[in-house]
């Protein structure tokens, strides 16, 4: 499940980094009076001495006409702009390009390089998140954002690699915010990264025994069908604190009677899987959420972002305890690093952590699932509008028949659907959907679904073919301002850790709007 939030910050430090950052003052642009009429592009041509490198790079990637314009979709651009230095520190600390003219001569690099400057939305510093932008860039990626705090300082950096020196220039058609160095288009995968990183090596090493580099090791453009892939991983120096100082420790600790690594029932594996979420998660994804989130291993893990911080695994283990001046505070969560995190792939994102993240027994949790785990709507959802899915093996976790199934995306559009999307169909139809595995226990379920229209369905609701509450007259119940409603069905005890199907079934057909369903501890 993931939640769309822009301007979560979860921690009272970050809180006062915006605070220093929005008292300091923003520069004026040259004939700032005029910026009705001024887009990007003019921008950088009133100050071609400072920003010659990216206008001739912009020129050959083919995208210089696009900053010279509105966006036709009528939100606006972002444009994370290097100067000639930015430029240079890029091509000096970069062993591919040694020159401007190298990155010129290269038209498929150009192409990309340029794009990826370029969000498709106009974002004030105001709305960065801490995690990804809710829109691609020119090039089909995403940016992230992280807030550094260091001594009498406070800025943005994206992608962890570039700060922001000027931010928030206002333009005709956007924004402008200028960075220290320019952007590397992602070019590597999860897996990669590991690989590049030697401060990563035991980690890096469990994932090789354990053949899980698989489960890491692709680019979702080109394997558009899988899953992205959030990995938690902790820097060998954390784990040499709790005494293991390679991989062979940490078998010795784990796993020290069964050598079979690659077996799903291995205690090394399901380490290695504990590390592994499915679905692509930033930080600000975790913030005012807690619940359980499905891993690769046979047990999900729980994060709860309703804190200060947002806390792994809370209440399991006492990792520390502080006294001061009378006053006992006992650590027993794992934390995030913050600064580090957010680092983005092909496949997903990698975070880092404070502790050896053991697996535990998680505690029972809300969990409501919102068909996140399809990845053709993602596409869908950074596109906008409404879909006909025309082939049902598009779709891995839903099914249907009789009727036409659409995925709905309201984009901006205020909605009282959860994310301002939802499944719709019509008619005489059966749908179902495989949702995640959930802990066993005894849930109230819910449904959400929109209950304002004359058209709308009697249906029933079966989990596993076992019939949950009474018919739902779905006709009734919302309001024009608030359609869509939370609806009570009834009890169920789930005997076993495991994936549920969830069936809808009309006694008189009509429209659904489906627009999640929800568990919540008994």
């Amino acid at each position: 499940m993931i939640f769309k939030m822009k301007n979560s910050v979860y921690i009272i430090s970050f809180f006062l980094a915006l605070i220093v950052i929005s008292c300091q003052p923003e520069p004026l642009p040259p004939n700032f009076e005029d910026v009705e009429n001024r887009t990007a592009y003019d921008y950088m041509m009133e100050n071609e001495e400072d920003f010659s490198s990216f206008l001739a790079i912009l020129e050959k990637g083919g995208i210089a006409k696009t900053l010279s314009a509105y966006n036709p979709d009528g939100i606006g651009y972002t444009l994370f702009l290097p100067d000639n230095d930015a430029v240079n520190n890029f091509i000096d600390s970069n062993s591919r390009f040694s020159s401007l003219n190298d990155i010129l001569n290269d038209q498929e690099f150009a192409n990309a390089f340029s794009r990826y400057h370029v969000v498709n939305m106009e974002i004030n510093t105001n709305e960065f998140p801490f995690g990804a932008f809710s829109e691609p860039t020119l090039s089909g990626d995403f940016l992230t954002v992280s807030f550094v705090i260091e001594t009498d300082t406070s800025f943005y950096r994206i992608n962890n690699s570039a700060s922001v020196t000027k931010s928030n220039i206002e333009v005709s058609n956007g924004y402008i915010h200028q960075i220290e160095t320019a952007l590397m288009p992602i070019t590597f995968t999860s897996y990669e990264w590991l690989e590049q990183h030697p401060e990563y090596s035991i980690f890096k090493e469990a994932v090789d025994l354990t053949g899980l580099q698989s489960v890491i090791d692709f680019n979702l453009k080109e394997m558009e069908e899988l899953q992205p892939v959030t990995i938690l991983a902790e820097p060998d120096s954390i784990f040499e604190k709790g005494g293991i100082n390679s991989v062979e420790d940490l078998i010795a600790e784990i796993s020290p009677a069964n050598d079979d690594y690659t077996s799903e029932t291995n205690p090394l594996y399901n380490f290695v899987a504990y590390h592994f979420l499915r679905g692509r998660f930033f930080i600000d994804n975790f913030v005012d959420v807690s619940t359980n989130y499905t891993t690769y291993s046979e047990i999900p893990l729980n994060i709860n972002g309703n804190g200060l911080d947002v806390a792994i695994n809370k209440g399991k283990q006492v990792f520390d305890t502080i006294v001061s001046q009378g006053d006992t505070t006992f650590v027993d969560f794992i934390k995030f690093k913050y600064d580090a995190s957010n680092v983005l792939t092909q496949t997903g994102a990698i975070h880092f952590i404070d502790r050896i993240m053991y697996q535990q027994t998680p505690s029972r949790a809300i969990r409501t699932f919102q068909f996140y785990e399809e990845p053709l709507f993602d596409e869908y959802r950074q596109e906008g509008g409404a879909f006909l899915i025309e082939s049902e093996n598009s779709l891995q976790y839903i099914n249907w028949s009789g009727a036409d199934l659409f995925f709905v995306d309201l984009g901006d559009e205020e909605s009282s659907a959860w994310d301002a999307d939802y499944l719709e169909i019509d008619g005489d139809f059966t749908l179902s959907y495989t949702i995640p595995k959930i802990i066993q226990g005894k849930y109230t379920v819910y449904l959400g679904a929109e209950a304002f229209n004359a058209e709308n369905a009697l249906i029933e609701v079966f989990v596993d073919n076992k019939k949950v509450g009474s018919l739902i007259d779905l006709s009734t119940g919302g309001t024009s301002d608030n359609p869509f409603q939370q609806i009570e069905l009834g009890t169920i005890d789930f005997t076993r850790y495991s994936e549920h199907v969830v069936e809808i079934r009309p006694l008189i057909p009509g429209r659904f709007l489906w627009d999640y369903i929800r568990f919540e501890p008994f």
